[in-house]
């Protein structure tokens, strides 16, 4: 941070200001009203219904967490579909590949595309077998991962897509959003994200066998919980021994959020779409600063939403790479490295078990940015002028003899 000993210090956190005062006045205001229900009520529904009407889709449910989402997903998907082999990033989050685990399924792996961070599709669909179920493909820090090739082929096969846009809100692939496109999407209203209810998550999709059955899933795999009555009273009719309340579809989770998030959720998605311009614009200030010799500055910008800026050195360079790490700490500049999710997630001890101790190094560009890659916080109060100076300072670093 800047000192009277650093007074060139950026003082960049990853997020700043992202609960603001007018979404705690919301809570205020609410708790202050006569009829004031805490747990899960009509703030989660309208929560849910102005979500997909922002998002473009028919049914939303509201949970606790991203991670939460993610499992729900898979739970889903496990009841609709049986088991079998679903096709994950290297690169993502490791709840994304935590819940395929959980629910039984066998994770296939794919290295990444350097444009995107987001699976290379041309290998996913080399990998698609007989037992494959579902691609589950994480849009990488705002990053679009989908190909008019992918979406085709899963179609035409009947294979699901899930969409992790945990990272992603209001991103694009043509004239929709991300989220929209597969059997379900998953998004994460974590602090440091597009926007936060603090903690929270929703899941997303068009498919009605699928909401209800999330909607189950989220509350004990209780019955009561389902929309549709026709789904209610399948159940009643078919177990006539049991009270109606207490009809329990599936062995499932409590992973109900409550009005308090749903409330900030709402205050918070009133000015989404204004704070994704302001991410935007400040991505495309950061690449266009950055020496294109030393770091990518070509990825695909086309309908991005940036949820951080994504720095990664060119070629592999450890006395740069080393330098970058240097620099940026004393400077006061919060960074990541290995980008979203900590890097190349075979290399974590969780999958060692699985995969085997070699397995990683069948993945070079997950590896390159495992080693050679960050992320830096993106925020609608970061200052503009700092990004300049940022990129001067990155720029005017000692880098190692090429090879």
């Amino acid at each position: 941070m800047s000192t009277p000993d650093n007074p060139a210090g950026l003082d960049w956190p990853l997020m700043k200001n992202n609960v603001t005062r007018a979404d705690l006045d919301a809570l205020i205001d609410y708790l202050r009203g006569d009829d004031v229900m805490l747990t899960q009520s009509r703030n989660v529904q309208a929560f849910e219904d102005e979500w997909s009407a922002w998002l473009g889709v028919k049914h939303s449910v509201f949970v606790n967490s991203g991670s939460s989402a993610n499992l729900l997903t898979m739970a889903a998907l496990r009841e609709m579909r049986g088991g079998g082999e679903v096709i994950v990033p290297t690169l993502t989050w490791v709840s994304d590949i935590a819940s395929v685990l959980q629910c039984g399924f066998t994770p296939v792996f794919v290295d990444i595309d350097m444009r995107t961070l987001g699976m290379n599709s041309d290998e996913v669909l080399r990998k698609i077998g007989p037992k494959t179920r579902a691609v589950f493909l994480t849009h990488i820090l705002g990053y679009n991962a989908l190909t008019q090739s992918l979406i085709d082929t899963l179609r035409e096969r009947g294979i699901a897509l899930i969409e992790d846009v945990c990272e992603s809100h209001g991103a694009t692939f043509g004239a929709r959003k991300l989220g929209t496109f597969g059997l379900a999407s998953n998004f994460s209203f974590y602090y440091a994200h597009h926007m936060s209810t603090v903690e929270g998550g929703m899941v997303c999709t068009d498919d009605p066998e699928l909401y209800e059955t999330v909607r189950m899933l989220r509350s004990h795999g209780m019955v009561r919980e389902a929309k549709s009555a026709q789904t209610k009273r399948r159940y009643h009719d078919a177990y006539p021994d049991l009270n109606p309340d207490f009809i329990f579809a599936f062995p499932s989770y409590n992973m109900r959020s409550t009005e308090l998030n749903a409330i900030i959720g709402r205050a918070q998605l009133k000015r989404l779409d204004a704070n994704n311009a302001i991410r935007t614009r400040n991505l495309t200030a950061f690449l266009a600063g950055l020496d294109p010799t030393r770091y990518r500055t070509d990825f695909a910008l086309e309908g991005s939403s940036n949820y951080a800026f994504t720095l990664v050195l060119k070629n592999p360079d450890t006395v740069l790479r080393d330098n970058v790490e240097r620099a940026l700490r004393e400077h006061g500049v919060e960074f990541r490295r290995g980008t979203s999710g900590g890097g190349n997630h075979l290399r974590q001890p969780y999958l060692k078990r699985l995969v085997g101790e070699r397995e990683h190094e069948n993945y070079p560009n997950v590896e390159h940015v495992h080693f050679f890659g960050w992320y830096i916080g993106n925020y609608p109060d970061l200052e503009h002028d700092k990004i300049g100076r940022l990129c001067k300072l990155l720029n005017g670093l000692a880098a190692g003899a090429a090879a």
